[in-house]
C-alpha cells in the first residue's frame, strides 16, 4: 500500500504550490507534518527556480492547528517540536513571497501559519478562529504580533479572547484576507497572483519583501519576543490539560467536521 506524502508540491512555471496533506485530520500539525512542512518550505526558499510560493491545504481544511491528541499525550515535548523546526516560523521567515490559499478551516496554529504569508486569498468555504485560550494555552507562533497588523488591535483581542469563528466574507471585511473567491477558483486565482509576483525580477521582489518585513518588524519584533517567552513559560507548567483538549476537539468537530 502506497502512503501519500504529508506535503505535496507542484511546480508551475516559477511558482511552487505547497499543500498540507493530512486531510483526514484536517491537516492538524502532528510532529510528522510539522517536520515535513518545515522541510518543504525551507527547500522552496532555497530553490532558485522558485520565484513565489502558494501555500494551501488538502480539502476540507487549511490547517486545524495543534494536534490536540499529540499535545494532550506528549505535553511539553510536543511544543518543543516548534522550537527546533517550526513550520509556522518558517513561513514568516521566507525570503520568497508566499500567497496563502485558504481553502477551509484555519484554526489556532493553522491561523498563525497563514498569518506568516505575505497575503491571503480565501475560498468561500474558509473559516478562521484563534482557539488557543479555549484550549488553555497561549499562542506562541506570532498570533498576537501579526493578527493586529491585519485586523487592528481591538478585533485581534476580540478574536483571541472569544475564540469566535469568522467566515470568509467577514474575514475579507475585517482585512484578514485580501480577497474571497469561489472554492473551485481558489488555487487558480492564487497561482495567477503568484505568477504576477514571479514576473518581477527576483532580486527586486526579494528586496521589496525585505523592506516590508523590516518596516513591520519594528512593531512585531518586540511582540513576537514577548509572546514566545510567555507562551513557552506557560507550556512548561502544562499540567493536566487532556480534558480541555478533549472538549475543544469535540467543539472543533462540530465546526469543521470529524477527523
Amino acid at each position: 500500500m502506497t502512503t501519500e506524502p504529508l506535503v505535496l508540491t507542484d511546480d508551475r512555471d516559477g511558482v511552487r504550490v505547497i499543500t498540507l496533506n493530512r486531510p483526514a485530520a484536517r491537516n492538524a500539525l502532528n510532529r510528522e507534518l510539522i517536520r515535513a512542512s518545515y522541510a518543504a518550505l525551507t527547500a522552496a526558499d532555497a530553490d532558485e527556480s522558485v520565484r513565489a510560493v502558494v501555500l494551501t491545504g488538502a480539502d476540507p481544511a487549511f490547517c486545524a492547528g495543534v494536534d490536540l491528541k499529540e499535545a494532550a499525550r506528549d505535553g511539553l515535548s510536543y511544543f518543543d517540536e516548534f522550537r527546533s523546526q517550526s513550520c509556522i516560523a518558517a513561513v514568516a521567515a521566507m525570503r520568497t513571497p508566499v500567497v496563502g490559499a485558504i481553502n477551509g478551516a484555519t484554526f489556532t496554529g493553522g491561523l498563525e501559519m497563514a498569518l506568516g504569508c505575505d497575503f491571503l486569498i480565501a475560498s468561500d468555504r474558509a473559516v478562521f478562529a484563534d482557539t488557543h485560550a479555549r484550549v488553555g494555552i497561549l499562542p506562541g507562533g506570532g498570533m498576537t504580533a501579526r493578527l493586529p497588523q491585519l485586523v487592528g488591535a481591538a478585533m485581534a483581542r476580540r478574536l483571541s479572547m472569544t475564540g469566535e469563528v469568522v467566515d470568509a466574507a467577514r474575514a475579507e471585511r475585517i482585512g484578514l484576507v485580501t480577497e474571497m473567491v469561489a472554492h473551485e477558483r481558489l488555487i487558480s486565482r492564487a497561482v495567477d497572483l503568484a505568477h504576477q509576483i514571479a514576473d518581477v525580477p527576483r532580486a527586486t521582489m526579494r528586496s521589496l519583501k525585505e523592506i516590508y518585513t523590516t518596516g513591520s518588524s519594528a512593531v512585531t519584533g518586540p511582540a513576537l519576543a514577548a509572546e514566545e517567552q510567555i507562551a513557552f513559560a506557560q507550556h512548561r507548567d502544562f499540567g493536566a490539560l487532556g480534558d480541555r483538549f478533549t472538549a475543544v476537539a469535540q467543539r472543533n468537530k462540530e465546526q469543521i467536521g470529524p477527523r
